[in-house]
């Protein structure tokens, strides 16, 4: 039994791409991949990892293992064949493709490209790593990459010539995002679809015609570019950059008057000259003699939901929504434009009071449920408002394998292997089904799984019973949020009064110290006022001419000054001595003429207000006189 047999065995998985993507969620380690998968009543395989455990144990569980998945070979455990990557590399108009296994360095790339390219390793620079430039000495497997990735190489040393600069230009323009406004006129409505610059014209008219349910030979469009076809990409059609906006209508065509009925409304004969203008129905997953009825009894098939292999998960959940607009009405759940991930954030992430349900619609045009449960089901207006109002709806198209697998791998990434696994037990006559998630503090969990055959009396009984578990739920989270911000209101005002206390303190500890160093300054320039005085005093003290003796040829005039304190100063000075020398003496007690001034007993004279020039015998200071000092006001 080879490793192929022996994974689907195990597991139930048939689809490559999808056990490798549990691989990697898995590091590659093959056990824990396996025992995520498979249910667990089953048993769990012994990881390579895990403790050896006792002999009566290991033969319990190998009996267990043996009794769902046959024993696997060591050698699919032990050795591994090393992982291959994929690059695909563009310089200037080339691209080349590279395949190199994941143990090697980021240099290798490069010694490969230099053969290819013709390029110095030296004066190459290899971007587009999603984590930033890297060093050609870093190994690939560190770096986590994906199967199939995407580089570019710029040569700045290297000068292009005229003819590689505009191919650099066109270069440039294709991996540039285009936003086409599309006016539909019949349907009265505009859709705004982004298309990179490598995507053709015919492509674009394809997707439109999923949109609109226009086939592209019926189209009749304005706005393209006169000197644009069908086989040109939007970066060389000459539209503009980065919005254009196009119209489009139905051909009305003289030879076909009469109108498609309603149920066959993609269906039309052709002509041989219209024949080249075909969509290849097999674009749809539609067999030709299907399309026209030769090989079933079910006449035409609708346009699928949800086209196969779609790059972007949003424009195909556009279509899903158009489409099922066009085959059930404008009633009904509002869907959700956005990858699951977007989904799960918006329903689970928020404020508590603000959360919502996700419910996870999942179609299958092969169920004979399909239109019953749509039309009856998701288009009652019951549901429809109960719906919207409680729940984030989110949808997928799992009637195409692809699409399904695609599906499980999101399921597997953002809910867990539980999740892939419920789905992929449903048996295609058990759709549509749909999957009420509740997100929880550590992980999200399945509620409840609605499939396609039931009432709208019991699908709303079931919405609602999720609901009385949802809001039980989310009580426990309201309150607990609001104790937490309660808590974190508190912390917050008592961190904004220890602040307001901290700026308080600073601004009286700050006027303190602006006070001290006013009275700091105050008293220094007290001490300058009275250090000049003391000097002037002293110099005063200095310049006196000495006292003269009592008995002397000269008239003496003998003086005496009462100070405010009640003190007398007594001093003789010669008669012809100048009034400025009283002044003197004064000042140089401390005294000075310009505090103070010296007044006589009886009759009261202000001597300051005398010429100083004068003698004491011109003031009349002769031969004695009793004098007091009086301050100025």
């Amino acid at each position: 039994m080879d490793f192929s047999t022996q994974r689907i065995a195990c597991t139930g998985i048939d689809d490559i791409a999808e056990a490798i993507t549990l691989l990697e969620l898995n590091n590659w380690d093959l056990v824990a991949a396996i025992n995520g998968v498979i249910p667990q009543e089953n048993g769990i395989l012994q990881s390579q990892a895990a403790p050896a455990a006792p002999p009566a144990a290991s033969a319990a569980s190998s009996s267990s293992s043996s009794a769902f998945c046959p024993a696997l070979p060591s050698r699919h455990i032990v050795e591994r064949q090393p992982r291959m990557l994929n690059f695909r590399v563009e310089y200037r108009q080339r691209t080349v493709e590279v395949v190199i296994e994941e143990g090697s360095a980021v240099g290798e790339i490069k010694q490969i490209l230099q053969t290819e390219l013709q390029v110095p390793v030296s004066k190459m620079q290899l971007k587009g790593w999603k984590s930033g430039d890297v060093s050609d000495s870093i190994v690939l497997q560190s770096l986590h990459l994906p199967k199939n990735n995407s580089l570019y190489v710029l040569t700045p040393d290297i000068t292009p010539t005229a003819s590689t600069s505009q191919n650099s230009v066109l270069q440039e323009s294709l991996n540039q995002n285009f936003l086409l406004v599309i006016s539909h006129h019949e349907a009265q409505r505009d859709y705004n679809l982004n298309f990179p610059g490598s995507r053709t014209i015919q492509e674009v008219k394809r997707n439109v015609s999923d949109l609109t349910n226009i086939p592209v030979r019926h189209q009749q469009w304005e706005g393209w570019p006169a000197s644009a076809s069908d086989s040109m990409t939007l970066a060389a059609s000459g539209i503009s950059y980065p919005c254009h906006h196009l119209g489009v209508c139905r051909r009305s065509s003289p030879a076909n008057t009469q109108e498609p009925t309603e149920e066959c409304a993609d269906v039309h004969m052709i002509s041989d000259s219209e024949g080249d203008d075909f969509e290849d129905a097999s674009e749809f997953g539609v067999d030709e003699s299907e399309m026209f009825g030769m090989g079933t009894s079910t006449g035409c098939r609708k346009a699928p939901l949800m086209p196969e292999n779609t790059e972007n998960e949003v424009d195909a959940l556009l279509h899903f929504t158009a489409e099922f607009t066009t085959r059930y009405g404008e009633c009904h759940p509002v869907f959700f434009i956005g990858t699951l991930e977007a989904a799960s954030q918006e329903a689970f992430y928020g404020k508590a009071r603000d959360r919502k349900l996700l419910a996870i619609y999942l179609h299958n045009d092969e169920s004979v449920l399909g239109n019953v449960f749509c039309s009856q089901m998701m288009c009652a207006d019951s549901i429809v408002s109960y719906l919207s109002q409680n729940f984030i709806t989110w949808a997928w198209d799992v009637t195409k394998e692809a699409n399904k697998a695609r599906l499980l791998t999101m399921c597997t990434r953002h809910f867990g292997s539980v999740v892939a696994q419920t789905i992929r037990t449903y048996k295609t006559d058990q759709f549509p089904l749909l999957l009420i998630v509740m997100g929880k503090r550590t992980s999200n969990e399945v509620l409840n799984v609605i499939q396609g055959n039931t009432t709208v009396d019991e699908l709303m009984m079931r919405l609602m019973g999720a609901m009385e578990i949802f809001t039980a739920q989310q009580q426990e989270d309201i309150k607990d949020e609001d104790e937490r911000e309660a808590r974190e209101m508190v912390k917050r005002e008592q961190d904004e009064a220890y602040q307001l206390s901290l700026e308080a303190d600073r601004k009286k500890r700050e006027a303190q110290e602006r006070e001290q160093a006013e009275q700091l300054r105050l008293q220094q320039i007290q001490k300058e006022a009275d250090d000049e005085k003391e000097a002037i005093r002293l110099s005063l003290e200095h310049a006196l001419p000495p006292e003269p003796a009592e008995e002397g040829g000269e008239p003496i005039s003998k003086l005496r000054i009462r100070t405010p304190s009640g003190e007398f100063l007594v001093r003789r000075f010669l008669g012809s001595t100048k009034l400025q020398v009283l002044f003197d003496f004064v000042a140089s007690k401390g005294y000075p003429c310009d505090d103070f001034k010296l007044l006589t007993t009886f009759p009261r004279r202000n001597i300051t207000q005398l010429d100083p020039a004068s003698s004491l015998l011109e003031a009349k200071l002769f031969p004695q006189e009793t004098l007091f000092l009086e301050a100025k006001e």
